[in-house]
């Protein structure tokens, strides 16, 4: 039977300790013990169930865990202050001094950094390879790699990974491999096509609001137990701890993912195809033009869509940024960072979320300063926003009267 993560999400089912249709939140930082010798057992990791510390865990953030460990298809997972707290923690995990790790060109400006600039510190150095080019992966594994690490779709140029084909890389080299799906949850289920570890933003689509910073890890039980480990444990020891109340929040609102990214997508589609028609150079991994669409529709979850996520080229920063800002004067959405809104959120990469990567390295990868990333959001009338779009753009010039 196909995997379908949001039917294993709804299966799911919570009662707070009154009866309430919602857990309740555990609004404490320690936890009492009846017995020393239990407090003794839960150090050690020995007594299930039982408390500790909320750095160590607490019961909103294992229902939460909970829940997208099922929506992964994963035995466990870790909820994490930030998409950052959940990727360092990882590769702190799975990396020691002397290691190496082959990461994707084009990922997450603050992924880039740390494993740039910050890794190098602590002795594991890191491979930047094209991801949809499995013999450069395969070319850039070294004696001492541990890990293989991309994003599902690559932010921000939306190259899609081939998953099935890195993870065979992964087992046949005795490697990890580590995917962040932030950019496509629901609509691919990483863990389902071989990946060792599953990372989010929640942040994002997950929690969908903009009021939230989260993240979660994703993986076997032995791994999550690793990471939380109070000895040698990174989630534990580095301490990127989310807030009980944060954790109930971001819950809730999972609960209507599986509704938002099927709008998301469904409006991205026609705006991508539109923009496309228009002249734009357009990619979105459901338009049969984007070299990962065969890549992307061999694995996805179908009924979930490509996802919210498109980029169009308007030629130059300068033009970008009149565009952006005459639309959010419109009301059509926020020149903002972050994505998985309500409403759609743009920006200019190049000088934003990938800014930490060098001018030169972002021509190489083809992240010109003319790119504007749209995070596409769950507009009712999508055609009454595109006709408002194209006024837009024609009013700054990128659209020519007769292009229309």
């Amino acid at each position: 039977m196909k995997y379908k993560p949001a039917d294993h999400i709804q299966d799911l089912q919570y009662f707070g300790e009154f009866g309430g249709v919602n857990p309740s939140i555990s609004d404490s930082s320690t936890y009492t013990f009846l017995s020393a010798k239990t407090m003794f057992d839960t150090f050690e990791g020995n007594a299930e169930g039982c408390y500790l510390y909320s750095r160590h865990s607490s019961p909103s953030n294992l229902y939460l865990g909970e829940a997208l460990a099922a929506m992964e298809g994963t035995e466990a997972a870790n909820v994490a202050a930030s998409g950052m707290g959940a990727i360092t923690s990882v590769l702190m995990q799975l990396c020691n001094a002397g290691d190496h790790i082959v990461c994707s060109r084009t990922v997450y400006g603050g992924t880039y950094a740390f494993l740039k600039n910050f890794a190098p510190k602590f002795g594991i150095e890191t491979t930047f390879v094209d991801i949809t080019k499995p013999e450069m992966v395969e070319a850039a594994v070294q004696k001492n790699t541990k890990v293989i690490y991309c994003e599902s779709v690559s932010n921000p140029l939306l190259e899609i990974a081939d998953l099935p084909v890195l993870a065979r890389i992964s087992k046949a080299r005795d490697l990890k491999l580590v995917v962040d799906n932030t950019f496509s949850p629901l609509s691919l289920s990483p863990a389902k096509l071989g990946a060792d570890v599953v990372i989010h933003s929640l942040t994002k689509f997950i929690n969908g609001s903009s009021d939230t910073v989260g993240g979660v890890v994703c993986g076997t039980t032995e791994f999550i137990n690793d990471l939380r480990n109070v000895n040698d444990g990174a989630a534990m020891l580095l301490g990127p701890t989310m807030d009980s109340l944060r954790a109930a929040s971001i819950l809730k609102n999972l609960r209507t993912l599986h509704i938002r990214m099927k709008q998301h997508s469904l409006n991205a589609m026609h705006l991508a195809q539109k923009f496309q028609e228009n002249g734009f150079k357009t990619v979105y991994p459901g338009l049969e033009s984007h070299p990962g669409h065969e890549t992307f529709k061999k694995m996805m979850n179908e009924s979930y869509g490509f996802g919210g996520m498109l980029t169009i080229d308007v030629g130059s920063l300068d033009k970008a940024n009149e565009l952006m800002e005459l639309m959010q004067e419109k009301n059509l959405g926020y020149l903002a960072v972050s994505l998985g809104f309500y409403k759609t959120l743009f920006s200019a990469p190049g000088t934003s979320t990938s800014s930490e990567i060098p001018l030169e390295e972002q021509m190489e990868m083809g992240l010109s300063d003319g790119l504007i990333r749209f995070s596409i959001g769950l507009d009712n009338d999508i055609s009454r926003t595109y006709e408002r779009m194209k006024e837009c753009m024609m009013k700054v010039g990128v659209l020519a009267t007769e292009m229309v």
